[in-house]
């Protein structure tokens, strides 16, 4: 790859696998300020300091440049919503965010999994970022499990453990795979169904369900978990996941169905129909959902997908 495509490059940088953490401090006419982050690191145990990285682009930038004081924020599962706020949002972002205020008057993000309370202990220019470094002066933790982020989405370690049930004697995992405005499906004596395969080592759930549509002449990029549930009566264990392939021709033998068409396709079963049915509106506008339950009910849970 070149140098000289910085997409690549940052696309190359994503494959790191991270947490996601808020960063947060006050400028100097006192108000809040705030940003997410990824690039955040310990650094020392002894003095304990740890490392964030404001990038020249922020609006906050010069306020971190000159703090004195700032706190850093690791996300849990389920606060996409925050880090999406402290990432985008144009309004007061403390407003719509459960906090509370550290010793130093720096924010603290209520039901993070840390908090670390920071004084200033050196700042380097570094091309389009600045290299904040702290010295924590107080920190909480719990037992909750952070926000991952990787390859431009989310990920829950938390939620893909609960898509592998080794208690289960067959373990399917599945892919709803979307190339542009078209889904690509498999079709079966029963109806469409989404590509899926059964798990030879269940703690490979992506790996299996990757090699298998590699074997299908399919490059897609696996996103987070849609679907989980039982069928208790066949003693069986779904997991499917969302995934994207580049827009083109289908291979051989892969149904390619409009999105707009789904409402009218005859799909594999109830349990396809009823999943099916909810991407078909969820997909309208991007606010997917995580279903946890059987294949008769359960619940839903809310996630965010690019």
């Amino acid at each position: 790859m070149s140098l000289s495509d910085p997409r690549a490059l940052r696309d190359a940088f994503g494959r790191f696998m991270t947490g996601v953490t808020v960063v947060t401090a006050r400028d100097r006419s006192g108000n809040l300020v705030g940003f997410t982050a990824n690039s955040f690191t310990s650094v020392s145990l002894d003095p304990p300091l740890i490392l964030v990285c404001p990038g020249k682009f922020l609006s906050s930038y010069a306020a971190f440049e000159g703090c004195s004081h700032f706190a850093v924020n690791i996300l849990a599962e389920g606060q996409e919503d925050i880090s999406n706020t402290f990432a985008g949002f144009k309004g007061d972002r403390f407003t719509c965010t459960p906090h509370h205020i550290d010793a130093n008057g720096c924010a603290l993000i209520d039901g993070a999994v840390a908090t670390f309370s920071c004084k200033r202990h050196d700042w380097i220019n570094a091309g389009d970022h600045g290299l904040l470094i702290g010295q924590v002066t107080a920190f909480t933790t719990n037992d909750k499990r952070g926000l991952g982020y990787a390859g431009g989405q989310y990920f829950s370690l938390g939620l893909e453990r609960g898509a592998r049930d080794p208690e289960a004697k067959i373990n399917v995992a599945g892919a709803i795979i979307t190339a542009g405005d078209q889904l690509w499906l498999t079709q079966t004596p029963r109806g469409l169904a989404p590509l899926q395969c059964t798990l030879p080592d269940r703690r490979a759930l992506r790996g299996s369900l990757r090699d298998h549509l590699a074997t299908l002449g399919i490059t897609a990029q696996l996103g987070p978990v849609f679907s989980v549930f039982d069928d208790p009566k066949t003693d069986t264990h779904y997991a499917y996941l969302l995934a994207e392939a580049p827009a083109g021709t289908a291979p051989d033998g892969i149904t390619a169905l409009p999105i707009c068409a789904l409402d009218d396709a005859v799909f594999d079963g109830t349990a396809t129909t009823r999943m099916m049915a909810r991407f078909a509106h969820e997909a309208q506008t991007r606010n997917f959902t995580l279903y946890l339950g059987d294949a008769e009910d359960g619940e839903f849970h809310a996630f965010t997908s690019n």
